[in-house]
C-alpha cells in the first residue's frame, strides 16, 4: 500500500514508524529538512521537504498514486486543504487531522466527505473520549468498547488482595458471566493466558466480556467498586480543556494551571468547574486545594514528566484513580510498575484510529492495550471469506492469536472452539505482531 503522510510531528512520526513496520510505502512531507534527515536515518520511509499544501509538492510525493493520505500537520487548515487536494489529485483515501470538535459532527462530517476528506480524526477528543470512559468504570485500568458498548475489553492489575493469586485461568471460570483472558503483561512481556496458566501478584489481565457485565469484574476480583464523584485535573492544553466540559456535567471538577491568561480562557468556557492558579507539581499547593479528598487525579500538562510525577503524588495522597498523559512512548509500557493506574498516550490512540484504514480486510476497529506489544483488531467477516461455516478450531490460528469474542445481529458472544463463523460477523481478534499478517490472510 502506497502512504502519503503531511506533518512529520509526534503523530506523523509514529504513524511512519508504524506503517514502515509494515513494510508500506511510505512517504513523509515536511517543511523542516532537519526533522526529515533525522527521520529517514531512523526509519525506512522517503521523506520530502516542502509544504504539503503544494500543489507542486504532492505532484512529487506521487499522490495520485496513493491508497492512503493522511494530513497530521499542526496546522488544522493546512489538514483540510491538503487532503482535499490530495483526493482531486487521485488519492483514494484521505484522512485529515482536526481541533475543532465541531468538525467531528455528522452534518460536518458529510460535508467534508463531499468535498475530498474522507475521514476526520481529532486525536484530543479521541483521548478526552478514552479519559472519560476510564473515569467511568475507576476500578479498571484501561477499559476498550466495541460495536457500541456491546462487547468491551478491560484490564486491571491483580494486586496483593486479589482472590485470583495463585490460581489457574481454568479455576476461575465460577463467576456468572461469560469472559475470556484476552492477554496476560507480566515483568513487560505480552502472552496469552490459557487455561494452565497461573496468576501472580502484579500481572495485569485483560478480560474481553459482554459490556452489560462489567459491574461483575470488581466482584470477580474481590474487590469493590469505587463511585467517582470528584475529579481534579491539571493542565492548561487544550486536552485538560475538553476534559473538563466532558467530565463537568456529571462530577465535581477542579483545573490546576499556572498561566494566568489561560486561567480566564478556561473560565469563560467552563461553568461548573473551579479554576486553580498554581504549580501542577507544587504538592503543597494540590494539598490546600484538597488532593486528599479527589477520588480520581488526571493530570494533562505538555510535560509527561510532571504528569507522572503529580500522579504520584496524588496515589501517594490516597487518591483513588490516577491517570496521567504521556508522550513518551516507554512510560507508556511501564505504567503500572510506576504507580500510575493509567497512561494515556494521544499518538498512540491517533494512530489506532487511523490504523484500520492499512489493514486488510473489513475492519472495524483497532485498539492497543497500554504496555501491551499486540493489537485487537476487530474483522467483519465477509460474504466470500473463507473461514465461514468453519469451527474456531478449523481455522489454524497462530498461538499468538485469539479469536476473543464476535458480534452476531446485535448479540454479543465469548466463543468456544467449537463456535462457526458466519457471514456479517464482527469478530474480535487478538494478535501478537508476528501473527497479525497470518490473521490478515486468514479472515480478510
Amino acid at each position: 500500500m502506497k502512504i502519503v503522510i503531511a506533518g512529520a510531528g509526534s503523530i506523523g512520526y509514529h504513524l511512519a514508524k508504524l506503517l514502515s513496520k509494515e513494510n508500506q510505502d511510505i512517504t513523509l512531507i515536511d517543511q523542516d529538512e532537519n526533522v526529515l534527515e533525522q527521520i529517514a536515518s531512523k526509519l525506512d520511509v522517503m521523506t520530502l521537504c516542502g509544504n504539503a499544501s503544494s500543489v507542486n509538492i504532492l505532484k512529487s510525493a506521487n499522490v495520485s498514486q496513493a491508497d492512503l493520505f493522511i494530513s497530521v500537520t499542526t496546522s488544522e487548515s493546512t489538514n483540510l486543504l491538503t487532503a482535499i487536494l490530495a483526493k482531486q489529485k487521485g488519492a483514494k483515501k484521505t484522512i485529515a487531522r482536526v481541533n475543532n470538535t465541531e468538525f467531528l459532527k455528522k452534518e460536518q462530517r458529510e460535508y467534508f466527505a463531499k468535498i475530498g476528506i474522507d475521514q476526520i480524526i481529532s486525536p484530543q477528543n479521541l483521548a478526552a473520549q478514552e479519559i472519560n470512559r476510564l473515569v467511568k468504570r475507576a476500578s479498571l485500568t484501561d477499559i476498550f468498547d466495541f460495536e457500541n458498548g456491546k462487547i468491551s475489553i478491560v484490564g486491571f492489575t491483580i494486586d496483593a488482595s486479589s482472590r485470583l493469586i495463585g490460581k489457574a485461568i481454568s479455576e476461575i471460570d465460577n463467576t456468572g458471566f461469560d469472559y475470556r483472558g484476552v492477554a496476560l503483561l507480566r515483568n513487560h512481556t505480552t502472552f496469552i493466558p490459557r487455561g494452565r496458566t497461573i496468576l501472580q501478584k502484579g500481572d495485569h489481565l485483560y478480560l474481553i466480556i459482554n459490556t452489560k457485565h462489567i459491574d461483575k469484574v470488581m466482584p470477580f476480583l474481590g474487590m469493590q467498586s469505587r463511585v467517582i464523584k470528584k475529579i481534579m485535573i491539571v493542565g492548561d492544553t487544550p486536552l485538560a480543556l475538553q476534559c473538563a466540559l466532558l467530565l463537568q456535567k456529571n462530577y465535581d471538577v477542579k483545573v490546576v494551571m499556572q498561566n494566568e491568561n489561560k486561567a480566564r480562557f478556561f473560565l469563560n468556557s467552563l461553568d461548573k468547574t473551579l479554576i486553580i492558579i498554581g504549580d501542577p507539581g507544587n504538592r503543597e499547593l494540590l494539598e490546600q486545594e484538597g488532593l486528599a479528598q479527589m477520588d480520581a487525579f488526571i493530570a494533562l500538562t505538555k510535560n509527561s514528566e510532571i504528569n507522572i510525577l503529580s500522579n504520584l503524588i496524588a496515589k501517594d495522597a490516597g487518591v483513588y484513580k490516577s491517570i496521567a498523559l504521556v508522550n513518551n512512548e516507554v512510560y507508556t509500557h511501564i505504567s503500572q510498575n510506576i504507580g500510575v493506574d493509567t497512561i494515556i498516550n494521544k499518538k498512540l490512540i491517533a494512530a489506532n484510529n487511523i490504523f484500520r484504514f492499512v489493514r486488510k480486510g473489513i475492519i472495524e476497529a483497532i485498539a492497543t492495550l497500554h504496555g501491551v506489544n499486540a493489537e485487537i483488531i476487530e474483522f467483519e467477516i465477509s460474504n466470500n471469506c473463507k473461514v465461514i461455516s468453519k469451527s474456531l478450531f478449523d481455522l489454524n490460528l497462530p498461538d499468538s492469536c485469539i479469536i476473543a469474542g464476535v458480534i452476531r445481529n446485535k448479540q454479543s458472544i465469548i466463543p468456544g472452539g467449537d463456535f462457526c463463523i458466519k457471514a456479517k460477523d464482527k469478530v474480535i481478534v487478538f494478535a501478537l505482531p508476528e501473527a497479525i499478517n497470518q490473521v490478515e490472510s486468514i479472515l480478510a
